[in-house]
């Protein structure tokens, strides 16, 4: 450890003993009666001394007035720095802030309200894009030629039925048992209509979060598709922040949470401050002569209170 780092670590005697200069900055600075007793000493640097004292006013219980002195070097003279108050170990401080997307709870929307989504929203992906490729399984990708050549693999010219040796198949009930079809009752046509009637009496067209949403279930990104005669006309909502979450809605249902409603901006990132410390700004007490708040020649008792 070096000199200069010991030296700036203990606090200058002269500076430490400003223990009057530093309370009258205080005192001026503050309210009358808010000031209290000395809290002690910090060493800011080399001649640099801040004196802390304790704060009586109301709704700032543990902050500290900290009034910084300092001298000139081989000066004797303890020169007044800057007043401030903070907050010290103890003191009562607001919670962090929080954007309202991470204090955004399930259930919180209401009609009207509009939930911008992140255009990097992880829950969202690109849809269609209008190239008209085949999938990566197919047999005619890029893909799956070179899987073939690299693995020396043969493919097989036909279905597998017209190939020389089938494989063999169970009855038509294995297969609807395989594919989870196989009931003995369905919905009939009045179940289903029964069923869609009631649908949208929950989450349909014609209720107050849909009539005040921006746009309808059927163009969200969180929407799912359920299959049958009933995927024509209803999905299921996937949006955790959406009251329809979990829900069969109707195509035409909507809410404020919709996928293309508005897009979050990101924060603006406000510049760091800068501090000129080589300027002084003036604040006179009394307006000069010339401007234009007391007239020129004004006896001294108008000059004093200003306009008559």
């Amino acid at each position: 450890m070096s000199a200069a780092t010991t030296r700036s670590r203990t606090p200058d005697r002269l500076c430490a003993e400003a223990v009057d200069l530093a309370r009258a900055a205080a005192e001026e600075a503050a309210a009358p009666g808010v000031v209290g007793e000395h809290a002690g000493v910090e060493s800011d640097g080399d001649r640099v001394v801040t004196h802390f004292f304790e704060c009586k006013e109301f709704g700032y219980r543990g902050w500290r007035w900290a009034v910084t002195v300092a001298r000139a070097s081989r000066a004797k003279l303890v020169t007044l720095d800057e007043v401030v108050l903070l907050p010290g170990p103890d003191s009562l401080l607001a919670p962090e802030w929080v954007p309202w997307s991470e204090r955004l709870r399930p259930g919180d929307m209401g009609p009207g309200d509009l939930l911008p989504t992140d255009a990097e929203d992880l829950r969202l992906e690109p849809g269609y894009t209008g190239e008209d490729e085949p999938p990566p399984n197919s047999a005619v990708s890029e893909e799956m030629a070179e899987l073939v050549e690299s693995e020396d693999a043969e493919v097989t010219a036909g279905a597998p039925s017209a190939l020389p040796v089938a494989p063999t198949r169970g009855s038509i009930a294995a297969v609807a048992e395989e594919l989870g079809i196989r009931r003995a009752r369905v919905l009939s046509r009045y179940g289903l209509h029964v069923a869609a009637d009631r649908w949208e009496d929950g989450f349909g067209p014609k209720t107050p979060m849909a009539q005040a949403a921006p746009a309808a279930c059927v163009s969200c990104g969180f929407l799912v598709a359920i299959g049958g005669s009933l995927g024509q006309a209803f999905g299921v909502c996937a949006n955790e922040f959406s009251p329809a979450d979990g829900h069969v809605v109707s195509l035409a249902y909507g809410c404020g949470g919709h996928s293309e409603a508005a897009i979050m901006p990101k924060p603006p990132q406000p510049p760091a401050p800068v501090i000129d410390e080589t300027m002084v700004d003036p604040f006179p007490l009394r307006p000069s002569a010339d401007s234009g708040s007391v007239p020129v020649g004004a006896d001294e008792e108008t000059a004093e209170l200003g306009h008559s």
